[in-house]
């Protein structure tokens, strides 16, 4: 089965761990890190934690919820072969590790059907103004569209607004948006309503990304991923349910004033 086969995530772990190089490729560091941010103008706190694996020239990320993943995870991971990481652990630990594996495979720099985007140099707010207008850029929208975003980041509401979508938002730890629209926290309520679906990458960690992608190959309808956590991972899914990715390895945009670089994949150019 090749990535692009995939039914599932578990297909993908399955199919790493049946790989040699899984066992013989060591997971060099892995960092456990937390932060908040509150945009100029927001009154939300977003409070993100996220564990990465480093593994040769590749790092692999996953969001994770507050309290789901001790710090002491760096001391016992760290050195493991990949395939241990793979094997057993927290989900969002196992996905950071599929994701560096995947990677580590093909690099989103050297992925043919990649086209690259740079983020300019700038503030919070310039540089998640522009990431959040290269994700809504991904979808095709006829006026008045309903766009589900799971996973609710407001630039990205403003974003599918400005391309003429109506938004309906759902999240599991936010009731309202910037703007004082209701959140829900039913994935199902929003997936039966939507003509898209743009989903975060942080469904592949609490463990809904397979239902969102069942129910969106189900109703044949659009569903664009923006990942930071397991870019990798959801870029396998192209063309067999993922209709476009934005994908955004470490070290994110949050994290630099300076440009750097995300990858935006369309299923139609999937290799």
């Amino acid at each position: 089965m090749t990535a692009t086969e995939s039914l599932s995530v578990a297909d993908l772990f399955e199919e790493a761990l049946a790989d040699p190089a899984a066992e013989q490729q060591l997971a060099t560091s892995v960092f456990w890190l937390h932060h908040g941010t509150r945009l100029a103008g927001g009154n939300t706190t977003y409070r993100n934690q996220y564990v990465l694996v480093r593994a040769g020239h590749s790092f692999g990320g996953c969001a994770f919820e507050s309290n789901e993943i001790d710090p002491e995870i760096c001391r016992d991971a760290s050195g493991s072969p990949l395939a241990a990481l793979l094997r057993e652990g927290p989900l969002p630990l196992r996905i950071a590790a599929l994701d560096a594996f995947l990677a580590l495979r093909r690099p989103h720099r050297e992925a043919e059907n990649a086209e690259p985007l740079e983020l300019p140099a700038g503030t919070p707010e310039e540089r998640a103004h522009a990431r959040d207008a290269a994700i809504a850029g991904l979808l095709d929208l006829e006026p008045g569209a309903k766009v589900g975003l799971i996973g609710v980041v407001n630039p990205l509401v403003a974003a599918i607004r400005e391309r003429g979508g109506e938004c309906l938002p759902c999240d599991f730890n936010l009731r309202t948006t910037q703007w004082g629209d209701p959140v829900t926290d039913s994935m199902a309520e929003v997936l039966d309503a939507a003509d898209a679906v743009v989903a975060t990458g942080m469904t592949l960690s609490n463990g809904t990304f397979d239902e969102i992608l069942r129910r969106c190959r189900e109703r044949a309808i659009p569903l664009i991923v923006y990942a930071q956590s397991g870019s990798a991972v959801a870029r396998a899914f192209l063309g067999s349910g993922v209709t476009a990715l934005s994908a955004e390895p470490f070290p994110f945009s949050q994290f630099s004033a300076e440009p750097t670089t995300l990858y935006r994949y369309r299923a139609e150019a999937a290799r």
